[in-house]
């Protein structure tokens, strides 16, 4: 029924079945409005008007005349039998080979001709040459330029042109053949008008009539592409470049091209409807819209068509069926909380959610439409798929509980959603534990039992549990799970800490992991004193009866090898090797599988002696209490002039006078940077941190550290973590003391800017 001040036309079927078949669903399924060309709507804005820039064609490729009228036939015969040189249009000719399937002959020789809207080849170069095939070109085409490995592969240098319906792989003798055919092909597609699909041009009418319901209202009845089929789709809703991924890094990953799988995708979706167990398939979809970024404002207008509603359908829409758009709503809300659309699309799913709103009588998917409106407010990129707990907590619009240990046994459940940052639990611990007051400051660390890394400020905490997630899937018998752990980042006043406080627990606790990974340098006597106070701090006084620690718990494991290491591995009188070549090779086996034997032998006797020595000394520290134990544990731990700060393992280090050095830690705590030897008390370099003037990664692997005249240049592989430390600690500083002077980072603009952020939040 046509609307006041429009004249609108009901008539479409026919003029659009090729767009049907292209851009949309099956031709009886789809219909499109058509305007008057003589009539404008209220915006100015004349007719919707799609062109076809690609013509249907015949098998063999020749272009199909049949529905053109006979004058025009007429004019098309002329201009093919023209000769080429008499052709304005015709940009590059010559002979190449193209690559044909079936034959005996894999590479035939044709003679090409480019034009300013097509790539055709000729039998030959006359004048009444037959034409064997064309490939249209327009702005989705695109052209894979000559590389090396083909090259050496075949022989010839080749290029690969995509079309809708065709793709020509040529080949040549010639490099600059090849680039000079890449490049006039690539400038014609570059000179193209962007095609539109049916979806794009509605979008735009929706937005320019958004303020209008009734018409908007018309638009979405009128053209069923844009709501809720069953039926499959044949082409994307949105353009894209033809071609394959196959020689992309995606190739690996089984995906042939965006537009097959933007294809797929909708299959998939029409799968969740009747799906058991939805959460491995929405994380395969959500996987596909990580690895091929364009197909994510696809999944959106995918899943925005499968979630429209029509008055017609909100009026008919009884509640004792099932809603089978409820799977679409579910998975949108995941996409919403993983990925952004772009721009123009973000402004389409806003007013779809505005307008679902307003039309349905479903209050659950209203209460959906809320919870992804309010999530793209807060959305920005992940790094990794949702794990299978934060999908069926999304499913259900709930939080998920995350885990988070701090040190000594002690775990808290804290809250969190899909947006959740580092710094926002590592608030969160702080408030539970009491710990508002401290002038330390507090990060995230992953770890599980051989190493730990701290987590950056800004770092979505659910892409974390993902990583776990995935780690344990990978190896799920493995006792090193990892897990979150909140603990003490930055060290800025470790002498006013209360006893009673848990903060103190926290300084003990890591205190004692320095020394068990052998990290501080202590001789032996003081190792073996911290053993024992180890032991009565976690049993209380001695006895025979009590289960203790395994000795790596307490002890550092290089110690005991150095140990171990100092005894002869082969015994006196050891006799040397038979003659002959296969003789020496089998008795040097032999004998390397005797010194291993010896020396494990020897690593545990040397433990035995280790650990009878611990027991002695745990023994005369009967009646010392757990606060007593721990004291005395940090008072030895104290002598160590670097203590409080955070070792990293330094590769190679130059010095100003030109020296070098290997296998170095580098100290950063509050009041210096330092370097040491491993193993030694006494640091060999070492920068006030009120002298440092700049610090950053001068290359790939190496960090520079500058003060006046003076340079720490040294390689690790730790560039990360000491930049984030140290960024922690000039922020922490500056805030503490009030003061406004900056420090400058040389930062190499390669490196991701997460290297700049603070890891941690002070409390």
């Amino acid at each position: 029924m046509p609307l006041q001040g429009l004249g609108w036309l009901v008539c479409c079927r026919q003029g659009f079945s090729l767009l049907a078949r292209d851009h949309g669903e099956k031709e009886e399924e789809e219909s499109f409005e058509l305007r008057n060309p003589d009539e404008h709507t209220h915006t100015g804005r004349g007719q919707l008007e799609v062109t076809l820039s690609q013509p249907t064609c015949t098998a063999n490729g020749t272009p199909c005349l049949s529905g053109v009228p006979e004058e025009k036939r007429s004019l098309i015969t002329q201009k093919s039998k023209m000769t080429m040189d008499e052709d304005p249009e015709v940009l590059v000719k010559g002979w190449l080979l193209r690559e044909v399937q079936g034959g005996w002959l894999r590479q035939r020789r044709f003679w090409f001709v480019l034009t300013t809207d097509s790539l055709d080849y000729y039998s030959g170069p006359e004048s009444d040459a037959r034409r064997l095939g064309t490939l249209v070109l327009t702005s989705l085409c695109s052209v894979l330029w000559p590389d090396k490995h083909t090259y050496k592969q075949t022989g010839y240098w080749s290029l690969t042109v995509y079309g809708r319906k065709h793709c020509y792989r040529l080949f040549t003798k010639h490099y600059n053949e090849a680039v000079h055919w890449a490049c006039a092909v690539q400038k014609v597609i570059d000179s193209k008008a962007p095609v539109e699909t049916p979806t794009l041009l509605l979008i735009r009418d929706i937005e320019e009539n958004k303020f209008n319901p009734e018409v908007v209202e018309h638009i979405y009845e009128h053209n069923p592409i844009l709501r809720y089929t069953q039926s499959p789709l044949y082409a994307p809703l949105l353009p894209f470049p033809y071609g394959s991924l196959h020689h992309t890094h995606m190739a690996g990953k089984g995906y042939t091209s965006i537009r097959e799988e933007a294809v797929r995708l909708f299959n998939c979706l029409q799968q969740l409807e009747l799906a058991r167990e939805p959460v491995p398939l929405i994380q395969g979809i959500l996987q596909t819209c990580l690895d091929l970024r364009p197909l994510r404002d696809e999944l959106y207008c995918q899943l925005i068509k499968q979630t429209s509603v029509t008055n017609l359908r909100v009026q008919t829409q009884t509640q004792t069926q099932l809603n089978p758009q409820l799977r679409y709503w579910q998975l949108l809300t995941c996409m919403s909380c993983t990925f952004l659309p772009s721009c123009s699309i973000l402004r389409y799913l806003r007013f779809h959610l505005k307008r679902v709103q307003s039309l349905s009588v479903d209050s659950e998917v209203e209460s959906y439409a809320s919870f992804i409106a309010q999530a793209l407010e807060k959305t920005r990129g992940r790094e990794c798929v949702p794990s299978w707990e934060e999908i069926q907590g999304l499913m259900g619009r709930q939080e998920i509980l995350c885990t988070v240990h701090y040190p000594g046994p002690g775990c808290c459940q804290i809250p969190i959603t899909s947006h959740t940052t580092a710094n926002e639990v590592v608030r969160k611990m702080a408030e539970r534990l009491g710990l508002q007051d401290s002038r330390n400051t507090f990060a995230l660390f992953e770890q599980n039992s051989c190493w730990e890394k701290a987590i950056g400020g800004s770092t979505i905490i659910a892409d974390v549990i993902t990583r776990f997630e995935n780690l344990s899937a990978k190896d799920p018998d493995t006792d090193s799970q990892c897990r979150l752990c909140f603990k003490l980042y930055c060290l800025l006043d470790t002498d006013n800490i209360s006893t009673d406080s848990i903060e103190y627990l926290f300084l003990y606790e890591q205190c004692h992991e320095m020394v068990v990974r052998g990290q501080l340098p202590a001789c032996e006597d003081d190792l073996l004193s911290l053993a024992a106070l180890r032991l009565q701090c976690l049993l209380g006084d001695f006895s025979a009866l009590s289960p203790y620690p395994p000795l790596e718990q307490l002890f550092p494991a290089e110690v005991v090898e150095a140990r171990a290491l100092l005894a002869p591995v082969d015994p006196p009188g050891c006799p040397s090797f038979p003659g002959g070549l296969l003789a020496g090779t089998l008795w040097g086996h032999k004998r390397r599988q005797e010194q291993d034997q010896r020396l494990r032998a020897r690593l545990r006797e040397e433990g035995a002696v280790v650990m009878s020595a611990i027991l002695e000394r745990w023994k005369a520290l009967a009646g010392y209490s757990r606060r007593d134990s721990m004291a005395a544990y940090l008072t030895i731990a104290r002598q160590w002039s670097g203590f409080g700060c955070t070792l990293y393992e330094v590769d190679f280090y130059i010095s100003s006078t030109g020296s070098f050095s290997q296998k170095l830690w580098l100290g950063v705590a509050a009041s210096c940077v330092s370097l040491y030897r491993q193993g030694e008390a006494e640091a060999l370099e070492s920068l006030p941190i009120g002298q440092i003037c700049s610090y950053g990664v001068s290359d790939s692997n190496t960090f520079r550290i500058t003060a006046g005249d003076r340079d720490l240049l040294f390689e690790t592989s730790k560039l990360t973590e000491i930049m984030q430390l140290m960024n922690a600690y000039f922020s922490a500083t500056r805030r503490q003391l009030g003061k406004d002077d900056c420090i400058s980072m040389e930062t190499n603009p390669k490196l991701h800017p997460s290297l700049l952020e603070l890891p941690s939040h002070p409390v």
